[in-house]
């Protein structure tokens, strides 16, 4: 492809993204290729890295576009990335020749001239657009943060690494880290996790011999920690109770050696089903799923009956936005309230399946306190019989080495400390 033809590219797949505020970005992209199979490995990342480099400046760019007169679209968030990111003329780029894309409009150029020579941070930016934040989550992740804010909203801009988890159930970390680089592919242990390992860089995990024989996961290191706090051990009875594909799950059957019984249940059946698919690769024979269905009174039956409940609730995702950049603007204040209703529901409802002395982990992927330490609160004031585990206590019943990562008495990662997604947790004794 031509650089032209790859600029049409990227404002084709924002489009396309635009048309689909509430699909999976990832999904999109997946979709956009496959119809595209002209579209070589070399020019897919460069279309998807100018697409999500548009994405992941969203608030600047609409900022300087609408400074400009205009109404961001594709064509304009990609035209104001060209000449303020990438420093780059567009006018031969918008040539309107087969495949470029077409010639720009007396007002595009008009806003391009604008655009040209400025720096991407404006003294007049207001701090949302500033720190690349929406306006809607900037009170939340102020509250969390503080003066530390400047440097966490550049970290959740940044791109992630890739984190992976060696699955005990086949082999060590050892045995891991020498099939990888029997591949070409160095990784290196993860700072927190005993089963963690990272990678920098985009590598081909799903053709390497060590993913296909399930002996590591694609996991977040901050997303093994969660399922290492949950403390399950052999023997024991577990609900996921918001399991999705089935990662947490599959972490908590390895820390209880596949004894003891797990049931891993969602609203989605086809996460379910590749959940299910995921088990049999990772050797994981002590699962089962269960599909929540409108009505079902499984909980109900199963009322005190476990001695583990991890409830890993939906949310805003605002920790993960350096995989998905998209939700940043896909999400708005209306989403925040209906998650936060939908999480108080949830607990509770995971709440009655713990025996007395069990453990309730209460997680998100989330930095708002709206979504952590806020529905913790409620739900303690709701529900005496539970009582707060302290990081620490619960750090050292799990049998994790080490110093926990962070002192007070909830789980809180974030890429700037920790160089993981933004994750919360808590655990909780039902006395």
């Amino acid at each position: 492809m031509t650089p032209a033809a790859r600029v049409s590219g990227a404002i084709d797949l924002l489009a396309a993204l635009a048309d689909q505020p509430r699909r999976p970005a990832d999904a999109i992209a997946h979709d956009f290729f496959r119809a595209r199979r002209y579209i070589g490995g070399g020019d897919r990342r460069a279309v998807s890295d100018l697409a999500w480099g548009a994405v992941r400046e969203h608030a600047r760019l609409v900022w300087w576009l609408r400074r400009s007169g205009v109404e961001p679209t594709p064509r304009l968030m990609v035209l104001a990335h060209l000449v303020l990111i990438e420093r780059r003329a567009p006018g031969a780029i918008f040539s309107g020749e087969r495949y470029a894309p077409a010639a720009l409009t007396a007002a595009e150029t008009a806003v391009a001239e604008a655009l040209r020579g400025q720096d991407l941070l404006h003294p007049a930016m207001p701090l949302a657009a500033r720190l690349n934040l929406p306006e809607w989550a900037l009170p939340g992740l102020e509250e969390r943060f503080g003066d530390a804010l400047p440097r966490e909203a550049e970290a959740l801009s940044g791109t992630a690494p890739l984190d992976l988890r060696v699955n005990l159930l086949k082999g060590t970390r050892d045995t891991a880290l020498a099939a990888l680089a029997g591949e070409g592919i160095l990784a290196e242990p993860a700072p927190f996790s005993p089963w963690g390992l990272r990678i920098a860089g985009r590598q081909p995990i799903s053709s390497a011999k060590a993913y296909q024989s399930g002996l590591i996961e694609v996991q977040d290191e901050g997303s093994q920690l969660i399922a290492a706090v949950t403390g399950a051990k052999p023997g024991m009875r577990v609900a996921d109770l918001c399991a999705g594909a089935g990662g947490k799950t599959l972490a908590l059957a390895m820390t209880m050696a596949n004894k003891g019984r797990i049931t891993a249940c969602d609203v989605s059946a086809p996460r379910l089903s590749g959940a299910a698919r995921r088990f049999a690769r990772a050797g994981v024979d002590n699962a089962e799923t269960h599909l929540l269905e409108h009505g079902d009174r499984w909980a109900k039956r199963r009322a005190q009956q476990f001695d583990r409940v991890l409830v890993d609730a939906p949310c805003t995702g605002t920790g993960t936005w350096r995989r998905n950049p998209d939700a940043r603007h896909r999400m708005g204040a209306e989403d925040l309230r209906e998650l936060a209703a939908k999480q108080h529901e949830i607990l509770a409802i995971g709440a009655e399946l713990v025996k007395p002395g069990g453990l309730l982990v209460y997680a998100t992927c989330s930095l708002l306190p709206e979504e952590d330490e806020r529905q913790v609160d409620n739900f303690l004031a709701a529900h005496p019989a539970f009582s707060v585990l302290p990081l620490a206590s619960a750090w050292e019943q799990a049998g994790l080495p080490g110093a926990p990562p962070g002192e007070g008495p909830y789980l809180v990662m974030t890429p700037a400390r920790h160089g993981t997604d933004g994750f919360f947790a808590a655990v909780m004794r039902r006395g």
